[in-house]
């Protein structure tokens, strides 16, 4: 099932929901992506992907909500996916040792 959300397009199959990040992950985006994973958590998801195939750049307040989202998802035993990161985005997280915490996805 796909569906437009307010945190953008977001397709749940079952216990994996995958939201799709928008061009710049802030303050207002990320917090619109930490609601969205932490609601399809509560319905029951086991595994969070986040899609960056559209972001171009990720600030240090995403940075810190997507941590949120990281911890939200350990506490109900959910795994949290980043998928198709650009170069400089995997990189900062690298760097910020979040790839420790997440599976890394490419398509």
């Amino acid at each position: 099932m796909t569906e437009q959300t307010a945190a953008g397009i977001v397709r749940a199959d079952g216990e994996t929901a995958t939201v799709f990040a928008g061009d710049y992950l802030n303050k207002m985006t990320g917090e619109m992506i930490e609601r969205e994973c932490r609601e399809r958590l509560n319905a029951g998801c086991r595994e969070i992907v986040v899609n960056f195939s559209r972001t171009e750049i990720v600030n240090s307040i995403g940075v810190s909500i997507l941590l949120g989202v990281i911890d939200s998802a350990s506490g109900s035993g959910a795994r949290v996916v980043f998928a198709d990161l650009n170069e400089d985005t995997a990189q900062l997280f690298e760097l910020l040792g979040i790839t420790k915490h997440v599976d890394i996805r490419e398509s």
